[in-house]
């Protein structure tokens, strides 16, 4: 799903997110810019630890990760996840994008509304309640320019924000279709820690593991 970056609102701050990740998923804060691309550059540099003899495809790589934090940005994005898992030398390659959608719902009928075609599941999580959630398969352009036969399994989550006219949305992703499965199964398990928690709190940032 595309959903353009919409003004936040006025009025009291809305409250931080807390959420645990697996230890391999590398955090990038997309906000503010400066901070985007300091990440970026510093997981850059780890992944080319050691290879001295490849500028153009680190340049190449570093490029290519910059311009999906910035697309990332214009759907309200404001962490995003990439796994660095691996099973048995295997990459587990997947994603996770924490978006807010400043937007007036009247329930949580209207929230699943976002996410158009596809059946849509009304669920509980531990620590914030009732949420949305969405299951499909896509095929996005990186796997067709790839010549990859699979699709990518998509998981989204639409979580009203208390007390506000705005929505949490976790898109969780993965090109792994012979695995999907598992994968939705540890998709499910990183949204189930999913809480709020006040802005007055000693934090380290918008979003703590």
């Amino acid at each position: 799903m595309t959903q353009a970056r919409t003004p936040q609102p006025a009025g009291p701050r809305a409250p931080v997110f807390g959420l645990i990740t697996p230890e391999d998923w590398y955090r990038i804060p997309l906000l503010p810019a400066d901070r985007r691309e300091a990440s970026v550059n510093a997981l850059i540099r780890r992944q080319f630890t050691g290879v001295d003899d490849q500028p153009v495809l680190r340049r190449k790589a570093e490029e290519q990760l910059l311009g999906t934090a910035e697309a990332a940005v214009e759907q309200g994005g404001v962490v995003l996840y990439l796994s660095f898992l691996e099973a048995g030398g295997i990459p587990l390659s997947a994603s996770l994008l924490v978006s807010r959608l400043y937007e007036r719902f009247d329930g949580l009928d209207a929230v699943a509304a976002l996410a158009g075609s596809g059946e849509v599941a009304l669920e509980s999580l531990p620590a914030v309640g009732r949420v949305a959630r969405l299951r499909r398969q896509e095929r996005t352009k990186q796997s067709r320019k790839l010549g990859s036969e699979f699709e990518d399994t998509v998981v989204e989550y639409f979580v009203p924000v208390p007390d506000r006219d705005e929505v949490l949305m976790l898109t969780f992703s993965t090109p792994l279709e012979p695995i999907a499965d598992a994968m939705v199964e540890l998709f499910d398990a990183v949204a189930g820690t999913l809480r709020w928690q006040p802005r007055d709190e000693e934090r380290t940032g918008e979003e703590q593991k």
